[in-house]
């Protein structure tokens, strides 16, 4: 119970806001330590308590970054007017607007907060949609991925260039 509590939690992928990276039903540990004592970093997988009115955990990728300025353009996303580059997104795919983040409409991201984007962005209630996300809903980062069998591992971290 105390590990469950203050360590680790078990999560599970509900639906196909993350696909390919990470499939409806498959199962992953969170870890709650982490950021404790560091900051959360752009291409972090993280879960975190969804805004109303959903009534869930979210699990999603970190894109910007407190201070920054993120900007959807061309069907990009921007980070302090360059083009983020996403390796683990399809070739050719495209980043839509929504109600928050509109097309050429840039937006400076406060202090202790992320814009977090589902790597399946077509079927993904996002950032782009609620805007931003408070550190402090964030339960943890996506640390191993154990269930199913053969997909069993840790979860990356994206790299960017800058």
């Amino acid at each position: 119970m105390m590990v469950y509590l203050f360590l680790f939690q078990p999560h599970k992928v509900d639906g196909r806001s993350m696909y390919p990276n990470f499939e409806d039903r498959e199962y992953i540990l969170t870890d709650k330590v982490t950021y404790r004592r560091i900051d959360p970093q752009r291409g972090d997988v993280i879960v975190f308590h969804a805004p109303p009115p959903y009534d869930s955990d979210f699990i999603k990728r970190i894109i910007g970054m407190p201070g920054e300025v993120v900007m959807i353009k061309a069907g990009a996303v921007h980070i302090n007017g360059v083009e983020l580059e996403e390796e683990y997104l399809p070739v050719n795919f495209v980043t839509n607007e929504k109600t928050f983040l509109r097309d050429s409409v840039p937006y400076r991201i406060p202090e202790g907060y992320y814009i977090v984007l589902g790597d399946n962005r077509n079927y993904s209630s996002d950032s782009r949609e609620w805007g931003p996300i408070s550190k402090k809903a964030i339960v943890g980062k996506a640390w191993i991925r154990y269930w199913p069998a053969d997909r069993i591992g840790m979860v990356p971290h994206q790299k960017y260039g800058f």
